[in-house]
């Protein structure tokens, strides 16, 4: 299982649609079997859904539902990974009142297995980060931040492997640049590394040292800027390798399909991004096939 191919689908319907679109009960054979990534980004302590008079996104979005959908996925295949690509801090009266404990303890008993750093979860400073972690049933991934000088030492990690029915997924997270965006107080000492090799070192240990299946990067890096030359999640695809799923966040893209890039060696790139404060809940399903180097995978948005 060194490389995938991948098929790109469209959005999925409204909440009514559930996941009609795709049938795992079909593909769970003796010879087939089936991962499941779901993710999120930029929520920003959106826990209620919106009010039915909002003009953008009536009704839609809240923790509650975007919970039974999740529990509804897992239900049919156990075999599903939870992410979330950075920015849960910021954006409405719970983060003022609770500073992040609510939004962390929501995503525990969702059952989050990792999440990556936006800069907005920095908008409380290392010191109010640090005092929600105990929430959080879940590790932090960054790899280009080094928090070494700092109080978040040791609390971060760079990347985790996860098993899911034998297959050994590695994840790893990646920042963006936090000067110009947060006030220096409040990251103090925290040092921001080259993002590109900092992925390529990362997709290496996973494939080499940890023996990944799969490699998914948690990238808060932004999807496409006008500077060709930024750090982004599509320039990151061009220019790495190793990596089979890019979920990203900061931009808040609501991209109508997942797209597809070459990297650096040639071979296919996924990147998705499910837009902002919990509306959509991203998934991906790559499917293993005994006997087949490249196991199909195929990603789709659902409407919260």
């Amino acid at each position: 299982m060194k490389r995938r191919s991948f098929i790109k689908t469209g959005m999925a319907g409204g909440l009514a649609a559930g996941f009609g679109g795709m049938s795992l009960s079909g593909c769970l054979g003796t010879s087939e079997q089936v991962l499941t990534v779901l993710h999120t980004n930029d929520v920003h302590s959106h826990i209620d859904p919106f009010p039915h008079s909002h003009a953008a996104y009536p009704g839609m979005g809240g923790a509650a539902r975007r919970a039974s959908l999740i529990r509804s996925v897992r239900e049919a295949n156990p075999n599903t990974l939870l992410l979330d690509a950075g920015d849960i801090f910021q954006g409405t009266p719970y983060f003022n009142f609770y500073g992040g404990e609510l939004e962390f303890r929501l995503m525990s008993r969702m059952g989050y297995d990792a999440a990556t750093l936006g800069n907005h979860d920095f908008d409380n400073g290392l010191e109010g980060l640090l005092a929600q972690l105990p929430y959080a049933e879940f590790p932090f991934l960054s790899a280009n931040y080094d928090f070494t000088n700092t109080i978040m030492d040791g609390q971060v990690e760079p990347y985790r492997v996860f098993n899911r029915g034998g297959l050994r997924i590695g994840v790893f997270g990646l920042g963006i640049r936090l000067e110009g965006l947060v006030d220096p107080a409040l990251y103090k000492e925290t040092k921001y590394l080259n993002p590109y090799e900092q992925a390529l070192d990362a997709a290496r240990r996973l494939r080499e040292e940890e023996a990944a299946d799969l490699v998914i990067c948690l990238s808060h890096l932004g999807y496409r800027y006008r500077d060709a030359d930024r750090p982004s999640d599509v320039n990151l695809a061009l220019q790495t390798e190793g990596i089979d799923l890019i979920i990203g966040g900061h931009t808040h893209t609501f991209m109508e399909k997942a797209e597809v890039y070459n990297n650096r060696k040639g071979m296919p790139v996924v990147v998705n991004q499910v837009g902002c404060y919990g509306i959509n809940l991203g998934r991906v399903d790559f499917t293993f096939s005994k006997g087949k180097e490249a196991p199909e995978g195929q990603g789709v948005s659902i409407t919260v």
